[in-house]
């Protein structure tokens, strides 16, 4: 059940998020039945979790957001192509992942945190903002895609893979996966560095956020990298990689680079507030992926099956498993991580986090971030648009379906 700090009723703009912390769900302790579809891309009545429809502002904050990436990548591939022709692919790498689909949450958090500051979001900078947020992540998945050896995403080849194929293909001298991890990385430095050229007009607060962003960021894929090899699983470090790598750069600090990019005299008043709700529900929204990549429907989800439990992620859903394992449920989940995983290997292990009742609890712990996050930002000192807009949001980052 959702729960949530003592108060006397919810708002209006907050009955959604109620309704979808209420709503019943079988107990995830069924066995598992099948490995492939099923509601919300899991396996048919593994979980049974109720979606939230997706805010009708998103479709029109990432229509602003793509134009503004469009115009960005067509001009950096014209100007890479005068030094050859053939450094036109690579850039163009950069606008098959961001203009391929994608959430724009990042964005969207942005819009919203200026708009609850009282400025106006049709200002272009909330554009070139939500653009540079959208590039700092593409160079995040550029260089993760490397390091996890990651085939695809979002259903397709990844960068380092393709530029790899075609080296094999040409039969280039030199080893192709050096050659295909080296172009990834360079395409997502330059995405880095486009990111940061887009808030080159952005007051001194803002890049004082966008600072931070950064290096949290890298402290949360270092700490992911470190928990993975030393299979480090304990709910603590699990949680705290689970904020710094996804939590506070997908939510937390969007809403207070927006905020500061309009009021930045108000900052002292406005960030303690949207922290109060950007970093629980950022540990609900990285908690959410984490089940879908022990358990996401690849169909759904655009990425293999089991992908967290093959490459040995410390998510918070595993140290929940690992904790209230018996020595023989241990030795199972003990297969997590391995280099050759098999899809049975997969479905077992499905089966130990179901049984230990770690899908269950985790479950239940994500409804009581989204309420605790809920609850926050009714208190916010922020405009009532503003409020409606990202209590809605809170009920979709915890219920998406990819």
């Amino acid at each position: 059940m959702c729960s949530a700090p003592q108060r006397s009723s919810l708002s209006a703009a907050s009955a959604s998020v109620a309704l979808v912390c209420r709503s019943s769900r079988s107990s995830p302790t069924s066995a598992l039945r099948s490995s492939a579809g099923g509601h919300l891309g899991f396996p048919p009545n593994l979980i049974d979790v109720t979606s939230a429809p997706v805010p009708a502002s998103l479709a029109e904050i990432a229509g602003r957001v793509e134009a503004r990436l469009a115009e960005v990548l067509a001009v950096e591939e014209a100007r890479w192509s005068t030094f050859d022709p053939d450094l036109a692919e690579p850039v163009g790498e950069i606008g098959r992942l961001v203009l391929g689909g994608g959430k724009r949450l990042r964005p969207a958090f942005c819009h919203w945190g200026y708009a609850a500051a009282g400025g106006n979001p049709a200002d272009p900078i909330v554009a070139d903002a939500g653009a540079a947020f959208e590039l700092m992540h593409a160079f995040a998945l550029f260089h993760d895609d490397v390091m996890d050896d990651a085939a695809s995403r979002r259903g397709q080849p990844t960068t380092h893979t393709l530029f790899a194929e075609r080296h094999h293909q040409a039969g280039w001298s030199g080893e192709a996966r050096r050659f295909g991890d080296g172009v990834a990385i360079l395409v997502g430095d330059l995405a880095f560095v486009l990111a940061d050229q887009l808030l080159a007009g952005a007051n001194r607060e803002a890049w004082a956020i966008w600072n931070e962003l950064r290096i949290e960021l890298n402290i949360g894929q270092v700490l992911d990298i470190v928990g993975s090899v030393r299979n480090d699983r304990t709910r603590a470090k699990a949680e705290r990689i689970c904020r710094y790598k996804s939590g506070k750069y997908t939510i937390e600090r969007p809403l207070h680079l927006g905020a500061v990019l309009a009021a930045p005299d108000r900052a002292a008043e406005l960030l303690p507030a949207l922290s109060a709700y950007g970093l629980p529900l950022g540990d609900a929204f990285q908690m959410r992926d984490d089940v879908m990549g022990a358990f996401g429907d690849p169909a759904v989800t655009g990425k293999p099956v089991g992908g967290d439990l093959r490459e040995g992620k410390p998510t918070p859903l595993m140290a929940r498993a690992v904790e209230a394992a018996s020595p023989a449920q241990a030795e199972v989940l003990a297969l997590v991580g391995r280099a050759v995983l098999t899809d049975t290997d997969v479905a077992r292990v499905q089966q130990v986090i179901i049984d230990t009742g770690a899908l269950a609890d985790l479950e239940a712990t994500i409804d009581r971030l989204t309420a605790e996050a809920v609850w926050a930002i009714e208190q916010a000192p922020i405009t009532a648009g503003a409020r409606a807009e990202l209590v809605a949001l809170a009920a979709y980052v915890s219920r998406r379906l990819v």
